[in-house]
């Protein structure tokens, strides 16, 4: 079973940064970061392969922008924002998945955070 919790969300202005953190328990093949704003559907932001740090994709939306990491020793993975804007609000959720898939495709991933809350205001 894999276990995450997510902290670092909060409120800034645009422009500003934020880190997110999920602690990772169990074993994952891969993991990443979706997130979900108000009446529209969730969208998967950064994906990395847990055993292969150089392997990761982005939305186009953010690209330039946001950084995923991750530190296997402490199983901790990351998401550096920078430069946010206001389409950038809303829940956000670290997810993995232990079987062979890194979909974008939110409904793959077995796994979830309990989410948390990004605001940017303009």
């Amino acid at each position: 079973q894999v276990r995450l919790v997510e902290s670092g969300g909060g409120s800034v202005q645009a422009g500003g940064s934020l880190r997110l953190s999920c602690a990772t328990s169990g074993y994952t093949y891969c993991r990443g970061w979706f997130r979900q704003a108000p009446g529209k559907e969730r969208e998967a932001v950064a994906r990395i392969f847990s055993n292969s740090g150089n392997t990761y994709y982005y939305v186009d939306s953010v690209k330039g922008r946001f950084t995923i990491s991750q530190d296997n020793a402490k199983s901790t993975l990351y998401l550096q924002m920078n430069s946010l804007k206001p389409e950038d609000a809303g829940m956000y959720y670290c997810a993995a998945n232990s079987r062979a898939s890194c979909s974008s495709d939110p409904r793959v991933w077995p796994f979830w955070g309990q989410g948390t809350q990004v605001t940017v205001s303009s």
